[in-house]
């Protein structure tokens, strides 16, 4: 049986992203791709499948939906686990610590980046601080290794860097230089731009500022 797969996807998504990498990484490129429109009018296929939050991504596996980015990163590996490479760390323990800091790169990161185009104010330099010091805690756990998930490209990896798209944004809107305070970061984030996955499916970055300047403009924040 040919599986069946459809992507509700928003070009801008980060969280999309993920599960486009996901999908490469284990060899699957067959698959539809319905953009949503977020901002204006989402799909009635959108408020059928996921009807509780009503947002993408959702992927639709042989018309069974499976809605939020993690756990379709996580469905992915395992229904295709017999595709290389694994995705989320063999070990419980290791599984368990790749799992907390994405749920903390999650809870956090967008609590900075939103700020960009739903805040009047210019960012305070406390705030730009602490902004730094998050993500110095995400270098600080990548150490040494080429990436999260060591020698492997793995679920971490996957999870955070859809974000690198975003980095520039910020860094324009407030003047910071990310690349000069989290050097580690910023080349983990290059080693990954490199793999195909990878470099196919991020938005990129100058399109991302376009965009972030259209919300100020919905927002009224300009």
């Amino acid at each position: 049986m040919t599986d069946e797969l459809k992507l509700l996807d928003y070009w801008a998504s980060p969280y999309a992203v993920r599960v486009k990498i996901a999908l490469k990484e284990k060899g699957i490129t067959d698959y539809e791709i319905q953009q949503e429109d977020l901002l204006n009018a989402k799909s009635q296929l959108l408020f059928e499948i996921n009807p509780v939050y009503k947002m993408i991504p959702v992927l639709i596996h042989n018309g069974k939906p499976v809605c939020e980015s993690l756990l379709i990163v996580e469905y992915i590996d395992e229904i295709w686990k017999e595709n290389s490479p694994g995705l989320l760390p063999v070990d419980p323990y290791q599984r368990a610590r790749a799992r907390f800091w994405t749920d903390y790169f999650d809870k956090t990161f967008i609590t900075f980046i939103s700020k960009l185009w739903s805040q009047r104010d210019e960012i305070q330099q406390d705030e730009k601080n602490d902004f730094i010091n998050f993500l110095k805690l995400f270098e600080e756990e990548l150490g040494d290794k080429p990436y999260f998930g060591g020698n492997n490209f793995g679920y971490l990896d996957v999870a955070l860097i859809p974000n690198y798209s975003w980095f520039y944004s910020y860094e324009t809107c407030t003047k910071l230089s990310i690349v000069s305070d989290c050097p580690q970061l910023i080349a983990w984030a290059k080693r990954c731009m490199e793999r195909d996955s990878v470099k196919s499916s991020m938005p990129n970055e100058l399109k991302i500022y376009e965009y972030v300047h259209d919300l100020k403009e919905r927002f009224g924040t300009i």
